[in-house]
């Protein structure tokens, strides 16, 4: 399983090598259409090769994707929270009801012992 996961990368590799190659040459990224950014004066542009802006965009969307996921899926680890905190909660009492046969004899062993 470790060779297969080693010929994906280096594949993925030699396929990221190749599309860098092949788009190489520069463009110019503008923050605001000319038109807006001589209405405002804020007028920001940057040349970049086209493999950098190409990679960056791909890695923002993924980045982007991560974020989006992990707030849709908060309300699913708040319930999973909420119900282990329950379950200790239960499996506590159920300890304190059925009472303990080797009970401790310190008040002190026996208070942390409830609080475990």
């Amino acid at each position: 399983m470790r060779y297969i996961r080693y010929a994906f990368l280096a594949a993925l590799a030699v396929v990221l090598i190749a599309v860098a190659m092949a788009n190489r040459g520069f463009v110019t990224l503008n923050l605001l259409p000319s038109a807006l950014a001589d209405l405002t004066g804020f007028g920001w542009s940057m040349s970049l090769p086209l493999y950098v802006v190409i990679f960056a965009s791909i890695a923002g969307g993924v980045l982007i994707g991560f974020i989006w996921e992990w707030l849709r899926e908060h309300k699913h680890r708040a319930a999973g929270s909420q119900v282990q905190r329950e379950l200790t909660q239960t499996k506590r009492e159920i300890r304190r009801i059925k009472g303990n046969e080797g009970k401790p004899q310190d008040e002190v062993l026996a208070i942390l012992d409830e609080a475990s």
